[in-house]
């Protein structure tokens, strides 16, 4: 007996059919991807750090060029040497400071809420570096990344990277020629903790002025730039109580 494959029934059972065996293949190929997509965001999150911290494989003339995947895990634990969390102001050694969540735990801060911030202490050239997750709101969506400074709050590189900002504008916060800018500024106002404001009236397009606390802004992309100079001011808050024994040193 044939099916009469023009009623509405058949067209109804082919689709749910259709629908089980497709979402079936999904699930078996997410299943035996998990540990392989979990792999490259420890890579991924690896080579961000690293490039905050000035260790990356740019050379004058490129753009953003990050320690490559097959090395980065090895080049992560030699220049990595002390993870912490900031808990409530105490500061505690804790291995397990990377596999936090940094989204959920700025969340906590900013709500007032017991949160775990982690803190990445590396090496180079014979001097300590401390690298701080960030957190924030673009124009579209998130923004976040890592500021990475010295004893002196002196910023030794950033990373930044955005879910939807406006390509051409606002999400150029990730091109070379933005983040470098940030390199030599100061935290500090004097004694204050002021940050580094991404500015339009900066006036300083080579980015000479480097006790200024201010880089110049992109054209065309003010929210996200005033988005940028937020979450760095919140970092800066949510991490005082640390920066504070920094400068004792």
């Amino acid at each position: 007996m044939a099916i009469n494959t023009d009623k509405n029934g058949y067209t109804i059972f082919f689709a749910i059919i259709m629908v089980v065996v497709v979402g079936s293949v999904l699930a078996f190929l997410a299943s035996g991807l998990s540990e392989r997509i979990k792999e490259n965001e420890r890579f991924e999150k690896q080579q961000n750090i690293l490039y905050a911290m000035g260790v990356n494989e740019n050379t004058p003339d490129s753009g953003v060029n990050f320690i490559p995947t097959d090395v980065v895990e090895e080049k992560f634990n030699e220049k990595i040497k002390e993870q912490y969390i900031l808990i409530n102001g105490e500061i505690k050694k804790d291995d397990q400071a990377f596999a936090l969540d940094v989204k959920k735990q700025i969340a906590a801060f900013k709500s007032g809420k017991e949160a775990k911030l982690p803190i990445f202490v590396g090496e180079k050239e014979g001097e300590e570096i401390y690298v701080l997750p960030m957190y924030g709101k673009g124009l579209w969506d998130a923004i976040w990344g890592f500021i990475s400074v010295n004893k002196n709050m002196v910023v030794q590189g950033v990373y930044f990277d955005h879910k939807g900002e406006t390509a051409g504008l606002g999400a150029n916060i990730k091109l070379r020629f933005f983040m470098d800018d940030f390199i030599g500024e100061s935290l500090l106002d004097g004694n204050s903790y002021s940050g580094i404001t991404v500015s339009k009236t900066n006036n300083d397009p080579l980015n000479e002025d480097k006790e200024d606390n201010e880089v110049d802004a992109i054209a065309g992309s003010t929210i996200t730039g005033n988005g940028v100079t937020a979450m760095i001011k919140e970092t800066l808050k949510a991490y005082k109580p640390y920066l504070e024994t920094i400068r004792t040193k």
